[in-house]
């Protein structure tokens, strides 16, 4: 299997090229030349599987550069009972009539990226190993919360890398900003920019691009790679447990073999979306991909209009890990609709890059809609959602999973689609307690630590101890900087 460029679709790396690399040379995402088939019987037959199994399966499709024995030490490794509190590592729940919340931040962070991020770093250094000769890697993040905190988790003292994570200083919840500022490693810098999610991104993507730069750090041994979604190595853990929640379907008598599902996810950046939909690409059954976005509905407009506009305000919600205006990951969307055409696509986000918007053709606009939904909440429907959700069925929701239960439930009236439906829960409602705590109906004028224990105690669960513990630990990073340097605040974590 090897990999090309949404930008050049001529190249061609290997699976560990293109993990270690992170970003293709010219600006584009790496993506498969073509996408395994995965029979029903086989999705039959892994049913009765652990996560590991199935990861090893699905895993082992993409990454045929790695033998059976690195795959399987990185997989065993990643997802290690000690690190995830929930035997079946992403849990599935049914909470009511066809609805089922696949819970996937059971992990050390209480996220989503966990997932990926435990899995990232064997991932890269075992990919290192094939590829680079004693190279340092530099990690460089962009983070709207989540992202952040996992990665410095999963590289934290990781041998022959380090990591300097930039987050938005007013655009993550309290407890993201703790995880991420007590965070331990040896190896690991964390900085605020003065600016939004985008403004992290886009430096980021900058910086990787620099060919000066580049050739700077070769100089030193050196080689950038990534951490975010715009990473393969990233984005591939995530196609495991949409085909790991199929499976447990089955598994339960839930659906039968070759039944079809909707999925539903709450997104910004548009990565955990293409992870089903590449699934599907697979041979997942699925009819409908529910794409929920917050008030910061860029990509709502996208699936209706065809139009992808970012000259918007840009709004600070409750739900900060989806105040994104620049999806990145929709890149590979594009080129697959686009049949890989990578100079329609280059075309395109050149134009983005100059003017803030593109359109795209009235066939592809037709495909994407064919496949997607698009449907938005603003803060006052996400908090309703939750107290609605907790009260009836008594399950507690984050933010972020508020707003996919809310967009779903829009679609499903819309549509009249009961299709039975998994719903992707991206974080813990502990990591957005405020917000929580204020739909249930409890005191915020506490300390961020009382409210958890307040929270735990009106909704009759458990409050993550990683969450808990936050409250003792020391803050180790305090740098805030203006977005232009950027580039010099790396320069320096380097010791360059």
């Amino acid at each position: 299997m090897l990999y090309n460029s949404t930008r050049n679709n001529q190249a061609e790396v290997s699976a560990a090229q293109a993990i270690v690399q992170g970003i293709s040379k010219e600006g584009g995402l790496f993506v498969p030349e073509s996408f395994p088939q995965v029979a029903m019987e086989d999705l039959v037959a892994i049913s009765s599987k652990g996560y590991v199994e199935r990861a090893e399966f699905i895993l082992g499709k993409f990454l045929t550069d790695f033998t059976p024995e690195e795959l399987h030490h990185c997989v065993s490794n990643a997802y290690r009972a000690d690190k995830f509190s929930s035997d079946s590592t992403a849990e599935l729940v049914h909470i009511y009539s066809g609805r089922y919340m696949l819970e996937l931040w059971h992990g050390p962070t209480c996220a989503f990226k966990d997932m990926a991020l435990q899995l990232l770093p064997y991932l890269l250094t075992t990919s290192a190993k094939k590829v680079l000769s004693d190279k340092e890697i530099a990690i460089l993040v962009a983070t709207s919360g989540d992202t952040g905190k996992a990665a410095l988790e999963g590289f934290k003292d990781v041998e022959g890398t380090k990591m300097l994570v930039f987050y938005p200083e007013d655009g993550v919840s309290n407890i993201q900003k703790k995880q991420m500022v007590t965070q331990e490693g040896n190896n690991l810098e964390v900085c605020a920019i003065k600016g939004n999610f985008d403004d992290a991104q886009t430096g980021v993507k900058q910086i990787f691009t620099d060919k000066a730069l580049a050739e700077k750090l070769a100089e030193h041994n050196i080689v950038f790679s990534s951490a975010n979604s715009i990473n393969w190595g990233r984005l591939v853990p995530q196609i495991v447990y949409y085909f790991s929640a199929y499976c447990d379907l089955l598994k339960n008598e839930q659906i039968q073999p070759g039944e079809a599902i909707n999925v539903v996810v709450p997104t910004g950046n548009f990565g955990n979306i293409l992870s089903a939909y590449y699934a599907k690409k697979m041979g997942l059954p699925v009819q409908k991909f529910i794409c929920a976005s917050n008030e910061n509905n860029v990509l709502t407009d996208f699936i209706a209009t065809g139009i992808y506009d970012r000259n918007r305000p840009f709004h600070t919600t409750i739900s900060p890990s989806m105040d994104i205006l620049i999806s990145s990951n929709l890149e590979r969307l594009i080129y697959d609709m686009y049949d890989r055409d990578d100079k329609a696509v280059s075309a395109l986000f050149d134009q983005l890059a100059k003017d803030g918007r593109y359109e795209v053709s009235d066939a592809v606009k037709a495909k994407i809609q064919q496949e997607f939904y698009g449907g938005c909440c603003d803060d006052e429907q996400t908090k309703q959602t939750i107290q609605h959700v907790f009260e009836k069925y008594s399950y507690l929701c984050d933010t972020h999973t508020a707003v996919a239960v809310k967009v779903y439930e829009d679609y499903r009236e819309k549509t009249g689609d009961t299709t039975k439906t998994v719903i992707a829960s991206t974080a813990s409602p502990y990591k957005f307690t405020n917000s929580v705590l204020a739909a249930i109906g409890g005191d915020t004028t506490v300390d961020d630590f009382t409210q958890i224990e307040e929270l735990s105690k009106l909704s009759n669960t458990e409050a993550p101890i990683q969450l808990a513990s936050l409250k003792e630990k020391p803050v180790r990073f305090t740098q805030s900087i203006e977005k232009l340097e950027m580039e010099a605040t790396v320069l320096k974590a380097l010791g360059l």
